[in-house]
């Protein structure tokens, strides 16, 4: 059996040193999707986010296990409870040869919270940033913040003087409707890889930095990505050895990956919660044949739906057995995850027509959903299967499965929350609860930034109280206590509809070992070619 986890083959990535590569090493992987821009702060994906993490780097790194290190930090520590001191990295350069400096952190922090950027939730986590010297920062945040670290490895640093002289001073917004960014089509980093040409939707191209500042396990020299949206023609390119590396793969093919000669399926668990969102705030849904209110206000209908979905039916129809049913918003790699919470909330199509019926829907409703055909593993089709749930009581969903690019730019703060019901996928980038809540479940505040990827509007104004605490609490105990109860009080607002925790699916040649992370991100510094 060749199927491996990512622990085995990471062990194997980081037990080669290389300090600099002696010959040329290519490196060809394909995704589902595209690299939807090359602008850091454009997009909180994690594909996206996982990618330019080779080019740009933040004050924080992650190793190979997903442990925060220092980067273009040497060193941080807390002055107050509210104030934090960063010694920045000396020698730094960005890879058109700026020095990296304070005025680059400033600039970046003021960049991510700018109109177009997708990260005005993480940059809302710092009140201000000092320059004390060239390589000397006090960051001031609102309230103590327990997890400012774990929020910096994806916190970008680009260089001010660079974007200054393109005109990239605000990031290209998500919406699709400011391709003409510099930063879109360019970058300059100071990660370990560079980018050489970017065609969107064709290839991108990115060679090492012979500069980087430290020794990095890889002996690639240069990585070929190519987007390829169709699952079989991905997972024939790597059999026959035209690609290094696919994912995601379909779990069905698992098998075939097995019994093909010098290929592997690599599996493990993600840190990813899948789940369905409805349209809690507006008066009138924006797509829904119910007009003058909206069903979705009446937690009656939100639990109809809850029990018209049969989780067990798409773990084992849809994903092959290799999904895991939830019942809450976080996975169990997360700190603040609460076993006692994570049942599913009941299969029940009666109770569903019945709670239906009560709400005043006996013969239930139509509604558009929005899904991705190329984020998640399988994601259309589990959207499908809900739809064919839903019909059997009644309620009648338009599917609308669209590229990952024009279904976020249509959903996300930057489309105007443009939905009535969708799916979408969550991996806290802390790897605590309180990146979920305040992300996803709080009240949508787009003056505070918090809540901006709460799409539907979710809002109970007892969670924001505890979400507020959770975010300042030091006492880890007392901080998961506040967790639980925020987390049981979305669970009986039937909040949000959790699917499952969908699995790390990629496809390995044997020429290459490569480390596979929770969050699904592959990181270029632990692959290393044969």
């Amino acid at each position: 059996m060749k199927l491996r986890t990512g622990l085995l083959v990471a062990v194997a990535a980081a037990a080669i040193a290389v300090a600099a590569p002696v010959k040329a090493e290519i490196f060809k992987f394909a995704f589902q999707g595209d690299l939807s821009s090359l602008d850091p702060h454009s997009l909180n994906e994690s594909f996206l986010l996982g990618t330019l993490g080779n080019v740009y780097e933040g004050l924080a790194l992650y190793d190979k296990d997903m442990s925060v290190i220092p980067g273009l930090a040497e060193s941080w520590k807390l002055l107050t409870p509210t104030t934090w001191e960063f010694k920045l990295r000396k020698g730094v350069k960005f890879h058109e040869g700026q020095d990296f400096t304070a005025d680059d952190v400033i600039f970046s922090w003021q960049r991510a919270a700018s109109e177009g950027s997708d990260q005005k939730v993480r940059a809302a986590g710092i009140k201000n940033i000092t320059k004390v010297d060239d390589f000397t920062i006090v960051v001031e945040t609102p309230a103590p913040n327990p997890i400012l670290i774990q929020d910096l490895p994806v916190l970008f640093i680009m260089d001010k003087e660079w974007s200054e002289e393109h005109g990239t001073t605000n990031a290209t917004s998500a919406t699709g409707e400011d391709k003409g960014n510099y930063a879109n089509l360019h970058a300059n980093g100071t990660g370990p890889f560079m980018v050489k040409s970017h065609q969107a939707d064709v290839k991108t191209i990115m060679l090492r930095n012979e500069h980087y500042w430290k020794d990095i396990p890889s002996n690639v020299t240069e990585v070929e990505f190519t987007p390829i949206k169709e699952a079989p023609t991905r997972v024939a390119a790597l059999i026959s050895g035209e690609l290094d590396l696919v994912y995601p793969v379909p779990v069905q093919d698992w098998e075939r990956l097995d019994a093909a000669k010098g290929v592997k399926a690599l599996a493990g668990p993600e840190a990813r919660t899948i789940f369905l969102g409805m349209d809690q705030s507006r008066d009138e849904l924006l797509y829904s044949n119910i007009k003058g209110k909206n069903p979705f206000k009446d937690q009656r209908v939100r639990a109809a739906f809850a029990h018209a979905i049969n989780l067990e039916a798409i773990k084992e129809k849809v994903m092959r057995g290799a999904a895991t049913p939830t019942g809450e918003m976080v996975a169990p790699q997360i700190n603040g995850f609460v076993p006692e919470l994570n049942t599913p909330y009941a299969y029940d199509p009666e109770m569903s027509k019945k709670l239906l019926a009560e709400a005043g829907y006996p013969d239930g409703f139509e509604v558009t959903m929005d899904c991705p055909n190329n984020r998640y593993v399988n994601d259309e089709k589990i959207c499908q299967a809900v739809t064919s749930m839903l019909a059997k009581v009644g309620v009648k969903v338009d599917l609308l499965a669209q590229p990952k690019s024009k279904y976020f730019g249509k959903v996300l703060e930057t489309g105007g929350f443009d939905t009535s019901f969708y799916l979408l996928g969550w991996t806290p980038s802390t790897m605590d609860a309180e990146n979920a809540l305040s992300s996803l479940i709080v009240c949508r505040n787009k003056e505070e930034k918090r809540g901006l990827f709460n799409l539907g509007n979710y809002c109970n104004p007892k969670v924001d109280e505890l979400t507020a605490a959770i975010g300042s609490e030091t006492d880890q105990a007392k901080r998961n206590a506040m967790i639980r109860e925020a987390f049981q009080i979305v669970k009986d607002d039937v909040g949000y509809l959790p699917v499952h925790q969908q699995p790390l699916s990629w496809g390995v040649s044997d020429r290459v070992t490569v480390n596979q992370r929770a969050d699904n991100g592959l990181d270029y510094r632990f692959v290393v070619v044969k």
